[in-house]
């Protein structure tokens, strides 16, 4: 099983596809919490040299909170990141978690159900981008 929802973008430009990210998750009722400018990051610690890699943490309140009220400790996996990077070709992808994958380890019923609901969300996301 996959563990991601995929899009691969030509001639679109990084920072472009992360503004249209950006505006897709609040289209569907997620706000961006946190935010990783990996490349930065690995530069200034490591002095390593990759392509453009943003994670973007997406948080939706609502879903969130019905996910909490089933698993107390289901905080330990939010939240659902969305990655933004340029690939060695020159494309930019964007790979949302799967959240179903994702809780996959955790044994109940409603939360699968809670996790599906935002499956299609994500689905949602990324088809527009």
């Amino acid at each position: 099983m996959s563990y991601t929802i995929d899009r691969m973008f030509e001639n679109d430009g990084f920072e472009k596809i992360v503004e249209r990210t950006r505006k897709a998750l609040a289209d569907q009722g997620f706000g961006v919490l946190t935010e990783i400018d990996v490349k930065q990051t690995l530069k200034k610690k490591i002095n390593a040299d990759i392509n453009d890699y943003l994670i973007l943490g997406a948080c939706n309140p609502t879903m969130a909170y019905e996910a909490l009220k089933i698993e107390q400790r289901i905080g330990s996996m939010l939240p659902c990141n969305v990655v933004v990077r340029t690939t060695d070709d020159g494309q930019v992808e964007v790979s949302a978690i799967d959240p179903q994958a994702s809780m996959q380890a955790v044994d109940n019923a409603q939360l699968q159900s809670v996790a599906g609901e935002v499956k299609t969300m994500m689905q949602k996301v990324v088809e527009n981008i």
